[in-house]
């Protein structure tokens, strides 16, 4: 069965209605936004390039070349 992940703060939830409901400290709309690539071994970030095992461990740091300031997963 597929999880869903968050894309700014990489929580896994097993639907999106579960993963949507909840506030999310890390987004602009500071709601969970659904990560619309698939689940993979290694995620990397869409403005840098940098290599993480998970989104959550991806997004925790920050990104010198992202507008937000924040690794990006890249689908």
């Amino acid at each position: 069965m597929p999880n869903f992940y968050c894309k700014y703060c990489g929580l896994k939830q097993p639907s999106v209605q579960a993963l949507v409901m909840n506030s999310c400290y890390k987004s602009p709309s500071k709601h969970h936004e659904l990560y619309e690539g698939s689940e993979k071994s290694t995620y990397s970030c869409k403005y840098c390039g940098v290599k993480q095992p998970s989104i959550q461990g991806l997004v925790l740091n920050s990104c010198y070349k992202s507008p937000s300031k924040h690794h990006e997963p890249a689908l």
